[in-house]
């Protein structure tokens, strides 16, 4: 087991990929908290996986949210070895009918979320003097515009670099900061996805979806598994000297 007595907390985890990150960490050895703002699809996942797995509500948009969580997570487990930056949001729209209202959310969500959290969670790592795994997830968005997701890809553009700064900042604490910038991932957000590019380019349901499937290089859209392995890599003393750094798991979508 390759996370035995390592702690998680997980934000966005009650389903889809954090669900799946938390599922891939409990299978090695870790305990992880399933961290979201619906707390009840929470509790019921960490049902699912065992006494291992603790429920936390999380809104990563509020600031007294983050310090309970985390202080929660760290009542209950002992310890915050690592967390996974998971929770984000996803829109979709031309430039000229981008709403303020969706840039300030995303923003809210998918950056501040991010930042604070990784404060947080330095913090108790830094107070307790035994380093820490800080995992942020980007996109291949962050990497390259796209005409209807100005926002989202913005968005993940900074996740990238905050995750560089904050990994040549903390790393003398001995905490590592990296990122990972996942392609088309397979997953129930997808209907959301597909609806937006239905709406803007004319599409038929489910024909985007199907397209960026069949663009990508290894064959088809990527599933959350197929990130499972680089979260858990990143974890592990393996990846010790590996600092501030974005890898892409994206079926070769992107090279960077």
């Amino acid at each position: 087991m390759r996370l035995k007595d390592k702690t998680a907390l997980i934000t966005g985890a009650a389903r889809g990929i954090g669900l799946a990150f938390a599922r891939a960490y409990l299978a090695e050895g870790a305990e992880v908290a399933i961290a979201d703002i619906n707390l009840a699809a929470a509790e019921k996942a960490a049902e699912s996986l065992g006494p291992k797995a603790h429920a936390i509500a999380l809104d990563v948009t509020k600031q007294e949210s983050i310090d309970a969580a985390f202080a929660g997570a760290v009542a209950k487990m002992g310890k915050l070895d690592i967390l996974i930056n998971n929770a984000a949001l996803f829109v979709a729209a031309p430039t000229v009918e981008i709403t303020r209202a969706d840039y300030d959310k995303l923003f809210a969500v998918n950056v501040a979320g991010t930042l604070f959290c990784q404060q947080a969670a330095a913090r108790h790592m830094i107070a307790r003097g035994q380093g820490g795994t800080i995992i942020n997830m980007a996109s291949q968005a962050g990497r390259r515009g796209e005409g209807l997701v100005a926002v989202y890809c913005a968005t993940k553009a900074a996740v990238i670099s905050l995750t560089q700064s904050a990994g040549l900042d903390l790393i003398k604490h001995g905490i590592n900061v990296n990122a990972i910038a996942p392609g088309v991932v397979d997953g129930e957000h997808w209907d959301g996805v597909d609806a937006f590019f239905a709406k803007y380019e004319g599409k038929a349901p489910g024909q985007k979806k199907k397209e960026v499937g069949e663009a990508v290089p290894f064959g088809r859209m990527g599933t959350a598994e197929d990130l499972t392995g680089m979260a858990i890599f990143l974890a592990t003393p393996e990846a010790k000297y590996i600092v501030a750094q974005c890898f892409g798991v994206d079926g070769g979508n992107w090279m960077a």
